[in-house]
């Protein structure tokens, strides 16, 4: 995994939210919630302003995939 996480580092992204928060379902996660858990991750190094909708479902998706896998 990078030192430093972007907007564009989804799949680190979705599998540290899966760790940090191992019992949530993504699916129930408001963007503005994901978007200020993305922020408050230590590793992540990024203009907050810099994401979008797009990047957000993406990262959400790919959290969801490592739900899924450790449900």
């Amino acid at each position: 995994m990078p030192e430093a996480l972007t907007w564009d580092s989804i799949e680190d992204i979705g599998i540290l939210l899966n760790e940090k928060f191992p019992e949530t379902d993504p699916l129930t996660v408001r963007f503005t919630d994901l978007h200020r858990y993305v922020t408050e991750l230590p590793e992540f190094d990024d203009d907050p302003k810099r994401s979008n909708e797009a990047k957000l479902e993406a990262i959400q998706m790919a959290w969801y995939e490592e739900y899924k896998d450790t449900h």
